[in-house]
């Protein structure tokens, strides 16, 4: 398979994610101001665009909590500094059952499921240009835990996204993502030319070994956009991977709190860390203007609010 390196690459910024990482970097952001503040910081360092969850001010623990994202939605649109704003909408998913000889009744306090309206609720309101798409159920790191999205779950979320006008970020966890995602093309549920995010090496995905992360690659179609990132230590390499293999790029403290061994991370540094392995290997990170243009995105002021 000849080399078709990307000469003209984008980079994202997963700010803060969902996973329980607050009480291990200080770096981590908590507050709608803090994360607000990460992500300007990631966009001044050469980030195109910035992936955002919310969590809870105080404990840090992930929330769907809608004044959240309306608050760090504004504090974005209304910084100097440019960016592409992608929301997840992965929240309100999450099944955890109870022990494996008696899995109902389910785990109350950890289960978090709603149906597709309550989970695009901040979307519809914020009007990102980007939100993420889960495209599919999978075990997920925990014993009793199941990321669940299930087809009817997705035609739902994908035919809001669409009609609302804001382009989905189909999140690939596995080749059985992508099958799914490329149906829902095919019928009409998400527009051609969609945007693929592979997510390499989390359990119990696909595993980043580079066999499995080109499988992942060629089941991409041709005149979609993709980026792709992996965790830890790993993240950093797939960078070259990805520009390599014909993407773009996704660093954050979502997937990695490290810049070196003993050595937490800002958003910001990693980033420019991104920055410099891309650009060492003859490739050009573009900014945000150029990303609305090659994904078609459109860049709106949330809904007034009531």
């Amino acid at each position: 398979m000849p080399l078709a390196m990307n000469k003209e690459v984008f980079i994202t910024c997963a700010v803060t994610g969902s996973g329980a990482t607050q009480d291990r970097s200080p770096h981590v952001p908590r507050s709608p101001a803090q994360i607000a503040e990460s992500a300007i910081d990631a966009a001044k360092a050469g980030a195109a665009i910035v992936h955002c969850h919310v969590r809870d001010p105080e404990t840090g623990k992930p929330s769907r909590d809608l004044a959240l994202y309306r608050e760090v939605t504004d504090r974005i649109r209304d910084a100097e500094v440019d960016v592409v704003l992608n929301l997840t909408a992965g929240m309100g998913g999450d099944i955890v059952f109870g022990s494996t000889e008696a899995p109902f009744p389910l785990n109350e306090a950890a289960t978090d499921m709603v149906g597709a309206t309550e989970r695009m609720a901040h979307v519809a309101e914020c009007l990102p240009e980007i939100c993420t798409l889960d495209c599919g159920t999978m075990n997920f790191a925990e014993a009793d835990y199941v990321m669940t999205n299930t087809p009817g779950m997705l035609r739902a979320m994908g035919g809001m996204m669409t009609k609302l006008g804001v382009k989905p970020e189909i999140e690939a966890f596995d080749t059985g993502h992508l099958w799914f995602a490329k149906q829902l093309v095919e019928e009409g549920t998400l527009e051609p030319q969609a945007l693929v995010q592979l997510c390499m090496g989390v359990p119990w995905g696909a595993p980043n070994d580079l066999n499995t992360f080109m499988a992942m690659v060629n089941n991409v179609p041709a005149d979609w956009n993709w980026s792709a990132f992996s965790l830890g230590r790993d993240q950093m390499p797939y960078v070259a991977a990805s520009v390599l293999a014909g993407g773009n790029v996704r660093v954050g403290l979502e997937d990695n709190l490290w810049l070196g061994k003993g050595q937490l991370a800002t958003n910001a540094q990693l980033v420019e860390r991104a920055v410099t392995i891309t650009e060492n290997l003859g490739a050009r990170v573009i900014g945000p203007a150029e990303v609305r243009e090659k994904l078609g995105l459109t860049k709106r002021a949330p809904q007034v609010k009531a």
